[in-house]
């Protein structure tokens, strides 16, 4: 799986509303739940929160990687929320957050989450990503730069 099969344009937020991670929170998932029409809300929201509540996803320089394991889901999705104000976040460096993106995975599908947090990783190693990124005005054209960067990180393996 990639990570481009999981952030799919339909789960990408550009022009975040929120000004805290809550509120970032329940914005993505809303946007999940009228995506997949699911009706697990709250269960999806308290996994993100219980995570985040044991250690912050705000890794760096205007990142967050906020993530959950629920059965409420039943394969790995990505949300990419995208904000042009930041977000406060409480990240480790306590600086705002202008991209956001999170994972949901089925609770006891550890190998394939972890696979797709590694690449993630690896795409944020590339600053010109995260120009890139915060440059782009719709869903679409955000997926196309995941795509890109993804499609680079192929070609060297």
């Amino acid at each position: 799986m990639l990570l481009h099969e999981v952030y799919r344009p339909e789960f990408i937020k550009v022009g975040l509303e929120a000004d805290d991670k809550d509120e970032a929170f329940e914005e993505m998932i809303d946007l999940f739940c009228q995506a997949t029409r699911c009706n697990a809300r709250d269960e999806i929201l308290a996994a993100v929160q219980d995570r985040e509540a044991k250690m912050s996803t705000g890794i760096k320089k205007g990142i967050a990687i906020p993530h959950g394991k629920t059965n409420a889901v039943d394969n790995v999705y990505g949300i990419l929320g995208i904000s042009k104000k930041g977000v406060d976040y409480d990240a480790l460096d306590g600086e705002p957050v202008y991209l956001l993106f999170m994972m949901l995975a089925p609770a006891k599908d550890t190998e394939k989450h972890l696979r797709l947090l590694k690449r993630l990783a690896e795409l944020l190693d590339n600053p010109q990503f995260y120009t890139d990124m915060l440059a782009q005005n719709d869903a679409q054209s955000a997926y196309g730069v995941i795509k890109k960067y993804e499609d680079i990180l192929i070609t060297l393996d």
